[in-house]
């Protein structure tokens, strides 16, 4: 996916690229940055820098100080919304704009460009594919791609970020993915909803009002339920993760003690248990708690 150099002047300008690939174009790269500002422009600059999101450290900075360019990006995710209600979302229409959401992941998983990010409020923008509950592939798609900038917030374990989060409406979007999404959106959901349990603001906001806990345990509950038949050793293991989180509170646990599923108790995922040493550790020690 690397494109190589245009010229020999430009070998000169070029920085090291990762092993096995040929050095990359910095005069390229800030050629894409500059047509994201240039409509016509925009759809090939998207898709390049996509590409390049993994291998360009720096790519982050230069997005988010460069002229114009967030605004090119939220005009992207804008440019959608009209296709979400009543929905029309075309494959073409959904790669785009998940271009654009994957510079935006990029963004958030920087740790310089992570705390400006938030402060602009951008991943509220997102929020409206997350309430999406169309299942074809378009759809998916950017709920996917959606989830994933929410996941590289959570992935660095910032008080800011989950501070963010629970001032925003994230914790339902996530449960009702959870219950309904595919398997991949629904084991990036759950780690969501996992990383802010795991932060003490996170599990006492969770924990704080009946309502809040037994909708969690419920839509946790049915997914056991769901992975009785249609196991998923990465789904089980974010799921054991969130009860073993919850056990942590007493009223939580308190209650945990009545409503803990059956399969969690007998030998319903022994297998997946043996073979994943990590989750049978969290699953014992959520028992030992109850």
């Amino acid at each position: 996916e690397m494109s190589g150099p245009g010229s020999a002047t430009d070998t000169a300008r070029s920085s090291p690229a990762p092993p096995g690939g040929p050095p990359l174009n910095k005069d390229e790269l800030y050629q894409w940055i500059a047509d994201l500002s240039i409509p016509d422009k925009r759809e090939t600059a998207l898709l390049e820098l996509s590409k390049k999101r993994d291998s360009v450290p720096d790519l982050p900075l230069w997005l988010w100080r460069s002229f114009g360019t967030m605004a090119a990006l939220l005009q992207e995710v804008i440019a959608i919304y009209p296709a979400i209600m009543p929905p029309s979302l075309t494959a073409t229409q959904s790669n785009r704009v998940c271009n654009a959401l994957a510079l935006m992941q990029c963004v958030a998983s920087h740790k310089d460009t992570r705390g400006p990010f938030l402060q602009a409020h951008i991943p509220l923008f997102l929020y409206p594919f997350l309430h999406t509950t169309k299942t074809s592939r378009p759809f998916e798609y950017l709920r996917l791609t959606s989830l994933g900038v929410i996941g590289a917030l959570v992935k660095t374990d910032e008080k800011e970020v989950i501070q963010f989060l629970l001032s925003t409406e994230i914790i339902p979007l996530c449960l009702r993915i959870m219950e309904q999404g595919t398997e991949l959106s629904k084991t990036v959901a759950t780690f969501i909803l996992q990383k802010i349990l795991l932060d003490d603001t996170g599990l006492s906001y969770i924990c704080q009002t009946y309502e809040r806990f037994s909708h969690v345990a419920m839509i946790l509950g049915k997914m056991v339920l769901k992975l009785s038949k249609e196991p998923s050793a990465r789904l089980l293991k974010h799921i054991v993760r969130c009860y073993s989180r919850l056990s942590d509170n007493q009223r939580a646990q308190l209650a945990l003690r009545q409503c803990l599923p059956d399969q969690l108790k007998d030998d319903t995922f022994k297998s997946h248990l043996d073979e994943d040493r990590s989750t049978k550790h969290w699953l014992k020690q959520l028992l030992k708690n109850l």
